[in-house]
This record gives structure tokens, C-alpha cells and sequence, in this order.
């Protein structure tokens, strides 16, 4: 009796230390709040412990793991697994995906930021890239074309914002300089003390992080139709620690990508844009609308010139800058 005791004991112990062996912990390192921005990492999270049966987890953390502008160092040094960037924060890092920051590209809707993205990332100078850091693209975080919410009296044309302090990243500050502005880099989560102190006098977001990071408590207009452009912010992970994976857990995380962009854009499309409107309104925030020649202008002033300098700059330094504006500027021609 003692023996099939002590063989029940011992079967018991190996079969939970089996057990701990299959099991997966990942650290997310994301920052703000949950909101329509981190909706597809949400998404993969809740996908990829319903298919491994709870033995591979996501532990997303809203700022506790590092901040924003630091993620892509902490991917690189394995402090976490899994983490969300935006590629203006810091474009000597990743220069090869601000290819999709560049003013006026003219993409239409999240569906072709979606493939525009995902072609980008799986270009082999975009892997080595971010193989310097370590670093494998997941997916995009796709968003829609910025505009710009202010402070004060509202600009009647363009030549209003002259002098005027934006918040604006990558490709659209510089698209706002050649209209006069003063662009201002800074990350999301301090965007609205920015605008309480009068560093900055309007920002430039989309519709989910006006409304996230309070800038339409604070403004009094917003641009309708200014569309400079978007902003890149991917979902990266640790190379080493995607490699480590079991096949099954690389397949449950790897195979839920698509469903996790499909929730993502189904939500921003559906809740996200749903509320933009009424909490303009209900705030009394009045929509300014610039005439078809002026965004005409402002898109012929902005984007070759930012194209042609984005070109320049990056094939200096040894990346195949025209092939991945070319490719770019080529699926969006098709599409149309």
C-alpha cells in the first residue's frame, strides 16, 4: 500500500511538473488605458489561452513594464515578451516602417492600412532592421487619418496655423511645418498636460486618442478634413522568446493575428466612430472644413518634398528607401 501511495505521489508530482513545463507566461508592455488602440492585442490575449487551454497567457500591462518611447529597448533587452510602439517616437530606431508615416500617402481606410503594413513589415530590410533590436513585427495597429483638435479661436484657413503649437509625430509634423506650424513630439500620455500648461495649443491624433487622452475636454475646434496623414504603431515581440515557443503555442499566437485585426476594425469602425461624433457635440466643439484647393496645396507643398527627403535620407544610410516607397506608393495606386 505504501509503495502504490508513493507511486500515486510521485506520478502526481510529475505530472504537475509537466504541466508547469508547458505552461507560458508573456509580459505586454502597452501604456495608457485599455481602449480601441490595444483592442486587437485584447483580442489575442483572450484567443491565444482559449486555444492552448489556458497554458499560454498574456499579462498586459497598461504603463507598469516601461515607458512608451522605451518598449522597443526593452523588447530588445528581453524585459518583456510582447510590446506596442509607434515608429515616430523614434525614427533613427525603426526607419524602415516610418515609410508609412509619410504626409498624404492617401490610404482610405484601417482594411489597407492593414496590408500596406503587414507588406512593409515582411520586407527583408524591415526584418533586419528590427532584427537589430531583437525584435519581430506581429501586427499593425492600424488607424485612420489624423486631424487636429485646438485650443482658442478656430483657423479659417490654413494660414491660420501659422505659429501654432502642435503636437504632431513623424510625417505629419513634418507636413504641419510647411504650413507654418510648430510641431511638437511627445508621446500620447502627455499630451494632456502638454495642453493644460499651453506647451501646445492643438494636437494632432485619431478620433480614439481625443477621446482617450482628454484633448476634447480642453479644445474648442477640430479639423474635419486635414488628413495629413497616420501614424505607424506596431505590436512587437521578442525574437528569441517567439523562437522559444512551443509549435502549438507559436501556432495559437501566430494564428490569431488576422481574427485579433478583424475584431480590432470591426470595433474602431463600429463603437469607436459611433462615439466620436456625439462627444464633439456634446461639448460644443466646432468643426472647421478647408476648401479643396487649400488641402490641394497643402498636399502638393508636403508630400514629395517629405517623400523625396525621407528617400534621401534613408538610402544614405544604407536602406533600400525608394524600393519600400515604391512598393508602398504602388499598392495604394492598384487599389484605387
Amino acid at each position: 500500500m505504501n509503495k502504490y501511495l508513493s507511486g500515486a505521489v510521485a506520478a502526481t508530482i510529475a505530472a504537475t511538473f509537466a504541466g508547469e513545463a508547458l505552461a507560458t507566461e508573456w509580459n505586454v508592455s502597452l501604456w495608457g488605458k485599455r481602449r480601441a488602440f490595444t483592442e486587437h492585442v485584447e483580442k489575442l490575449a483572450e484567443l491565444v489561452s482559449e486555444k492552448t487551454g489556458g497554458e499560454f497567457t498574456l499579462n498586459i500591462s497598461y504603463g507598469g513594464l516601461s515607458k512608451n518611447r522605451e518598449n522597443l529597448d526593452g523588447i530588445s533587452i528581453g524585459a518583456f515578451e510582447m510590446a506596442q510602439f509607434c515608429a515616430g517616437y523614434h525614427r533613427d530606431k525603426n526607419p524602415s516602417i516610418t515609410v508609412l508615416e509619410l504626409p498624404f500617402l492617401g490610404v482610405s481606410s484601417l482594411e489597407q492600412e492593414v496590408k500596406l503594413s503587414m507588406a512593409v513589415y515582411e520586407h527583408p530590410a524591415t526584418v533586419a532592421d528590427l532584427a537589430r533590436w531583437n525584435a519581430t513585427l506581429l501586427m499593425p495597429s492600424p488607424l485612420p487619418q489624423y486631424n487636429i483638435v485646438g485650443m482658442g479661436a478656430a483657423p479659417s484657413t490654413l494660414a491660420d496655423f501659422d505659429g501654432l503649437s502642435v503636437r504632431a509625430t513623424g510625417g505629419i509634423g513634418a507636413a504641419m511645418e510647411t504650413i507654418g506650424a510648430v510641431p511638437t513630439s511627445m508621446s500620447a500620455s502627455e499630451v494632456r498636460q502638454a495642453m493644460d500648461s499651453g506647451v501646445v495649443k492643438a494636437v494632432a491624433f485619431a478620433p480614439h486618442a481625443h477621446m482617450s487622452f482628454g484633448t476634447i475636454e480642453n479644445g474648442t475646434w477640430w479639423t474635419a478634413n486635414l488628413n495629413p496623414g497616420t501614424v505607424n504603431c506596431p505590436v512587437v515581440v521578442n525574437t528569441d522568446a517567439l523562437e522559444g515557443l512551443s509549435d502549438a503555442h507559436r501556432e495559437a499566437l501566430l494564428g490569431s493575428i488576422e481574427e485579433s485585426l478583424d475584431h480590432y476594425i470591426a470595433n474602431y469602425n463600429g463603437a469607436t466612430m459611433e462615439a466620436w461624433g456625439p462627444a464633439l457635440a456634446e461639448r460644443g466643439i466646432e468643426t472647421v472644413t478647408f476648401s479643396d484647393a487649400e488641402i490641394d496645396a497643402f498636399k502638393e507643398a508636403a508630400a514629395a518634398p517629405a517623400a523625396a527627403a525621407w528617400i534621401e535620407q534613408n538610402g544614405a544610410a544604407g536602406l533600400p528607401a525608394q524600393e519600400l516607397y515604391d512598393m508602398v506608393t504602388g499598392m495604394i495606386a492598384e487599389s484605387m
